[in-house]
C-alpha cells in the first residue's frame, strides 16, 4: 500500500503549497525504470515518516506544467516544498540510503526554520 498521494495541478496547492508539514514531491513517469525501482522503497520510508514528511506522486507526462515548475531535467526527480518553497532536491535514485537522507534533511529545514 502506499503512502503516496497522487497530486494533480488540481491539488497541488492544497496539498504540497499549504501543507504544514514538508514534503517530498516524487516526480515520476510509468515508462521510468527507476522509478518503478524507487517506489516500493519509497512508499517503505515514507510509512516511518508519516505526520513528519509528507509524500506526493506527480506524474509528469500527465501534469507538465509542474514538471516545468519544478524545472524536472531526469526522473525520478525528489523535491522537499516547505512553506511553498523548495528547499532541496534529488535527481536520479540515490538508493534507500540516499532516500532517507533526503527525508532527514526535510525534517532538520523543519527544525531550523
Amino acid at each position: 500500500m502506499s503512502n503516496a498521494i497522487t497530486v494533480t495541478a488540481a491539488t497541488f496547492r492544497t496539498e504540497v503549497s499549504e501543507s504544514p508539514i514538508p514534503v517530498v514531491v516524487d516526480l515520476w513517469a510509468p515508462w521510468c525504470g527507476p522509478c518503478r525501482t524507487m517506489s516500493p522503497v519509497l512508499d517503505e520510508i515514507a510509512g516511518r515518516y508519516l505526520g513528519r514528511v509528507k509524500v506526493v506522486k506527480v506524474n509528469v507526462d500527465e501534469e507538465p506544467a509542474i514538471a516545468a515548475a519544478f524545472k524536472v531535467q531526469g526522473i525520478p526527480t525528489l523535491a522537499v516544498v516547505r512553506e511553498n518553497t523548495l528547499v532541496d532536491a534529488q535527481v536520479g535514485f540515490a538508493g534507500k540510503v540516499g532516500v532517507e537522507q533526503l527525508f532527514e534533511r526535510a525534517i532538520a529545514a523543519t527544525r531550523t526554520a
